[in-house]
């Protein structure tokens, strides 16, 4: 779906993956999924990934109710909650909405 969007997609299979990653490559946005067993899940990556990159966009992914680890996260400032299953348009909606500057939204 990202790629019909346009977008252009580099994955990585584990939280500690994507800190590996976000450490020597740019990356516009992350979309985390919130449960990623056995390692990190999407609140605890995106804690760390902010350390490493101050004021990360990220969106956040999950098959489940919003939780109080969502809320954490949003808190720290990850963006909204992309509840699965979703299709293509509320994809693309979450996406252009995370990656909107405030400056570009007045």
């Amino acid at each position: 779906m990202l790629l019909v969007l346009g977008y252009r997609v580099d994955t990585v299979d584990s939280g500690e993956a994507a800190l590996d990653y976000v450490r020597t490559n740019d990356v516009d946005l992350l979309l985390l999924e919130m449960i990623m067993p056995p390692g990190m899940n999407g609140r605890e990556t995106y804690e760390v990934v902010s350390r490493i990159q101050p004021g990360q966009k990220a969106v956040i992914t999950s098959g489940f109710s919003e939780t109080e680890e969502v809320n954490m996260a949003q808190r720290t400032g990850a963006g909204g909650l992309l509840k699965k299953p979703y299709a293509i348009d509320k994809l693309g909606q979450a996406l252009r909405s995370a990656l909107v500057k405030p400056s570009d939204a007045a």
